[in-house]
């Protein structure tokens, strides 16, 4: 005979009211968002409690610290941004071209020429068969499966580029993402602390975000070297500003490494999980590891990131990834003169 329990039958209740809540994946992503928002808040909030001289200062140097909570906030805001954003699904780019064929077939034309006399001006009106009512000539639209074939060498199977769990064909660089359950469009790794993969419709959002955590960090290190060089504190105060001083520089060690790896790939137009996995993606195992196939230059490369390029990767001719192996043996001072870009 059941017992029923008001407190889990309430719980339970709020479980189901609450979608973010019921998914124990969602649910880990929030509390983890809320910790770092919360580790945020504890670094700056322990300066404004326990900081008598750091409260005058803010009212000395007013433009400072509206200068610190503005990078602050915006730091938090990108954060939010970044992991709510779509990495770029592979599901959702098959959907906008079949909506595409689907617009095409369901545009109006004609199948004959039709004439229309006007009883005022007697004009004539001619519609050309084959065009739309619009008077521009349409191209006929491509599906996705032969959309993806062409970004491959010839001879490439279909069979071979479909995902064993969404069952759609795969483009070059997009992978299955088993956090998301998704294939991810230029896929580069999902990131535990975001809740989301980093892809090619938000990496972009992704360094922004890492640059500007390091930016808040070195001045928060700044703000607690500060701090510390009063020594009439009370020595508890002291051992707890060391040991987030610790903290704080281990942070941004790691993050500043991270922004630094990141601008690496962007400007060689790489992904983490190419760089790390090379050996076991089928199409990268014969290419040489000082070669970057996707590689547009220096330039290109940041303004296919920066501007929001989505056009799709085609895997290199055999011409090309030979002038690209020749491009890698550049020198310092080719790099200077930006031969490389």
């Amino acid at each position: 005979m059941g017992v029923w329990c008001p407190i889990l039958g309430g719980r339970d209740r709020l479980l189901l009211n609450l979608p973010c809540l019921a998914d124990p994946v969602k649910r880990s992503s929030l509390f983890l968002k809320l910790a770092l928002v919360a580790l945020h808040l504890f670094f700056i909030g322990f300066l404004l409690v326990c900081d008598a001289e750091f409260i005058e200062k803010t009212k000395l140097h007013p433009w400072y610290m509206s200068s610190y909570f503005f990078l602050f906030s915006a730091t938090l805001l990108q954060y939010f941004v970044t992991s709510s954003s779509s990495p770029g699904y592979v599901i959702d780019a098959m959907r906008d071209v079949n909506e595409t064929n689907a617009m095409y077939r369901n545009a109006p034309t004609t199948t004959s020429l039709q004439q229309h006399a006007s009883s005022k001006s007697g004009s004539v009106v001619i519609t050309v068969e084959g065009e739309s009512a619009s008077g521009g000539r349409r191209t006929p639209p491509t599906s996705w499966g032969k959309m993806v074939m062409d970004l491959y060498p010839p001879g490439t199977s279909l069979r071979n580029l479909t995902c064993g769990y969404c069952h759609v064909e795969q483009p070059p660089r997009a992978k299955h993402c088993h956090d998301c359950d998704r294939c991810v469009l230029r896929f580069d790794h999902h990131c535990v602390w975001l809740g989301t993969c980093v892809g090619q419709k938000n990496h972009s959002k992704f360094w922004w975000y890492i640059c500007e955590e390091s930016a808040l960090c070195i001045w928060t290190l700044i703000m607690y070297i500060d701090y510390l060089s009063n020594v009439a504190k009370p020595w508890w105060k002291n051992a707890i500003i060391i040991l987030l001083l610790v903290i704080l520089v281990i942070s941004l060690i790691f993050v500043l490494l991270l922004l630094l790896f990141h601008s690496y790939l962007i400007l060689t137009n790489q992904s983490t999980y190419e760089l790390v996995r090379r050996k076991r993606i089928p199409y990268m195992r014969n290419i040489p590891e000082r070669v970057h196939p996707f590689s547009r230059g220096i330039k290109r490369n940041l303004y296919n990131v920066c501007c929001g390029n989505d056009t799709l990767d085609s895997l290199p001719t055999a011409y090309e990834l030979e002038d690209r192996s020749r491009s890698s043996s550049y020198t310092c001072l080719d790099i200077l003169k930006c031969r490389c870009c």
